[in-house]
C-alpha cells in the first residue's frame, strides 16, 4: 500500500461510521467555508447519521459548507424519490440545515447533460476546489458511477451503468426495470483533484475488491484503483472489508 493511503481497520460498521464522522466533522470545523463532496448509497448513511447526532450536540456546523454530490442517476427529476437530491436531502442535508443554494447535486432532468457536466466542474473550480470527498466502493471497484473501463475518466462524465450496478442498485426500487441506465458522475480526474479523500468500505462483499484497488495494479478495469495515485487518501474499512490487507 502506498504511503499516501492512511488506513483504519474498525471492528464493524458502526465503529467505521464513528471514525468516519469524526474524522469528516475535524475537516470541517478547521475549514468551515471550503467545499466538500459527499456520497450515496448504503455505506455513508451510518456517517450520516452520526454527523446529525454530533450536529444536534453542537459540536459541528455544516451550514456555511458548500456541498458537491458525487453523482446523479440520468433521466430522474430531483423531486423523484430514488434520486440522488433526495436521498442527500433525507439522509443529511435538511437535518443539518445546510441552505438549499449550498447544495450542488449534478442536475438528471437536463436536456443537455454534456453541457450539466462541463457546469459541474466549472462550480467546483469556482469555490476553489473540494476539501475532502466521500467515496463508497462498488462490487465492481466503481467509485462514483465510473465504471470499469480500458481509459480512466476524465472530467464529470455522462455515463452508461455497468449491469452489475444496476442490479446492486435495484434493491432501492421497486422492480429492477425502474433503475435508471445512465448517470452523471465526477470523473475520477475530477475526484483526484480534492485535497482529501475519505473512502468508506463495509463488508466481506467487498474485501477483494478493495485489496485489488489499494495493492493491485493501477488500472482503468478497477476505477478506485486511481486512488493509489492521489496525495492524501484516508480509508476506514470495517474488519469484513479489510480481511485481504
Amino acid at each position: 500500500m502506498t504511503k499516501n493511503i492512511k488506513l483504519y481497520v474498525e471492528k464493524d460498521y458502526d465503529a467505521l461510521s464513528k471514525r468516519a464522522a469524526l474524522i469528516f466533522a475535524k475537516q470541517v470545523n478547521a475549514a468551515p467555508l471550503a467545499a466538500f463532496g459527499f456520497a450515496t448509497g448504503g455505506t455513508p448513511v451510518g456517517m450520516y447519521e452520526e454527523l446529525k447526532k454530533m450536529r444536534a450536540r453542537n459540536e459541528i456546523y455544516l451550514d456555511q459548507i458548500t456541498a458537491f454530490n458525487l453523482d446523479e442517476y440520468y433521466p430522474i427529476e430531483n423531486t423523484n424519490t430514488q434520486s440522488y437530491a433526495y436521498f442527500m436531502a433525507e439522509n443529511l442535508f435538511d437535518e443539518v440545515n445546510l441552505p438549499k443554494e449550498k447544495r450542488n447535486i449534478p442536475n438528471g432532468d437536463s436536456s443537455n447533460p454534456t453541457a450539466e457536466c462541463v457546469a459541474y466542474d466549472e462550480k467546483i473550480n469556482r469555490c476553489g476546489g473540494i476539501e475532502m470527498q466521500i467515496l463508497g466502493l462498488g462490487t465492481n471497484g466503481h467509485i462514483g458511477f465510473n465504471e470499469p473501463a480500458e481509459f480512466f475518466s476524465g472530467a464529470t462524465v455522462h455515463v452508461e451503468l455497468a449491469e452489475s450496478t444496476i442490479q446492486s442498485n435495484a434493491r432501492f426500487f421497486d422492480d429492477e426495470k425502474d433503475v435508471p441506465r445512465h448517470a452523471i458522475t465526477m470523473g475520477i480526474r475530477t475526484i483526484l483533484m480534492a485535497k482529501r479523500i475519505l473512502l468508506l468500505v463495509s463488508g466481506e462483499a467487498k474485501a477483494d475488491i478493495l485489496r485489488d484497488a489499494l495493492i493491485g495494479p493501477i488500472t482503468p478495469n478497477v476505477p478506485a484503483s486511481a486512488l493509489q495515485l492521489h496525495r492524501d487518501v484516508i480509508v476506514i474499512a470495517d474488519e469484513a472489508a479489510a480481511k485481504h490487507l
